[in-house]
Parts: C-alpha cells; sequence; structure tokens
C-alpha cells in the first residue's frame, strides 16, 4: 500500500515558472527522486508517491511551501491504495493509489476545495475529507509568513520557539504569534487523527 498525491499549482499562469517551479521541485525532492518518486510534467502538474502513513503531512507541507509565495496555492487529490505496476516513473506507474488520486484530483475544481482523500475505505473518507474540508478554511488563507512557520513546524516538529526565532531573526513571541495565526495546534491535531486512523487494522 502506498500514497499518490497528484496535484497543479492555482494561479500559475499570472506567475513566472522560475518564481515556484524551484521552490515545488526542492520541496518534492524531500521525499524521494525523479522520476521514480516524484515529477512536474504539463507545466504546472506534478504527482509523488509517499508512504502512507505521511501522506497528509506531505500533502500540507507542499500547500505551505507554495503559499509561501504571495497569491500561490496548490490543488492536491491524495489516493491511498495499491501499487500494481512500477514503471520508469512515477507517471507511468498505476495501481488503486493512482487511480484514486486522479479521480479525487479531478473532481476539486468543481467542488472548489484545494485538498480531498480517496482511500479504498468509503467511511474512512467521509470523515476525513470532512476534517479536511473544515481545515481548509484557514490553510487556504494562510499568509507566507504563517505558510513559512508551517513549513519549519513540519520540517522540525521538536524545535523550540527560540530556536525558530533565532533562525528567522525575530522575538521568541513573534514565533508563538505567527503559530496561533497559522494555527499550528490544529495542523498537528489533524495530522494526529489522521495517523491514529490510518493506523487502525
Amino acid at each position: 500500500m502506498i500514497a499518490v498525491i497528484t496535484g497543479d499549482i492555482i494561479n500559475s499562469e499570472h506567475y513566472k515558472v522560475t518564481e515556484w517551479l524551484s521552490v515545488l521541485k526542492l520541496q518534492l525532492s524531500k521525499y524521494g527522486n525523479t522520476p521514480e518518486h516524484w515529477e512536474v510534467y504539463r507545466g504546472d502538474e506534478f504527482q509523488i508517491k509517499v508512504p502512507i502513513a505521511k501522506a497528509l503531512e506531505v500533502a500540507i507541507g507542499i500547500k505551505a511551501c507554495i503559499k509561501k509565495v504571495k497569491g500561490l496555492d496548490v490543488r492536491m487529490g491524495v489516493g491511498l491504495g495499491k501499487e500494481s505496476f512500477i514503471g520508469a516513473s512515477v507517471s507511468e506507474s498505476n495501481g488503486t493509489a493512482y487511480q484514486l488520486s486522479g479521480r479525487i484530483f479531478e473532481k476539486l475544481k468543481d467542488q472548489k476545495l484545494s485538498l480531498a482523500i480517496a482511500t479504498e475505505n468509503v467511511e474512512n473518507d467521509v470523515v476525513l475529507n470532512l476534517i479536511i474540508k473544515l481545515a481548509l478554511d484557514f490553510m487556504d488563507d494562510w499568509s507566507p509568513v504563517s505558510a513559512e512557520i508551517i513549513t519549519i513546524a513540519l520540517e522540525s516538529p521538536h524545535a523550540q520557539q527560540q530556536e525558530i526565532a533565532d533562525k528567522l531573526g525575530v522575538q521568541q513571541s513573534a514565533i508563538s504569534q505567527r503559530q496561533k495565526r497559522a494555527r499550528l495546534d490544529l495542523v498537528q491535531q489533524v495530522l494526529a487523527y489522521y495517523s491514529s486512523l490510518i493506523n487502525k487494522k
């Protein structure tokens, strides 16, 4: 079982490719090599396969890294399932994870959503997608500053506020305020729930 994330950059046509492509590629490269684990294709679309346990965290991490560029966002469909064929590249591979990811991704535009999950368990899908939809209410509104604080929190979950403040050259109190504004506590709770759900036998 694997997770596949299919996505594209929202509003990319209003920006130079140089403003977001290297940011996206750097983020994707943290989770594996191209083209066997991830690919960017058709201009602003991408696909990446990751372990199921990390799927939602990876998706939120990609969203945060793209939203560090003011005015940009990302649309992603996450599919959890099997990989029945491994091709030379991730876009040539196949299985239920790829099919579910592609199908849910295609529905996002009409649903006016930027993130959704499809698994082989319909009951889980309903609950997960309701939670994600509620979380998107604030995640879609992240400013570049909020997106940056989420990126740091996901990459360095055990970093103290003072460490982050030193890194960014601001006061510790500013880090606390930024974390509250970005709703980091809720992001962590959503990820914890996702983890507990998929770890159930």
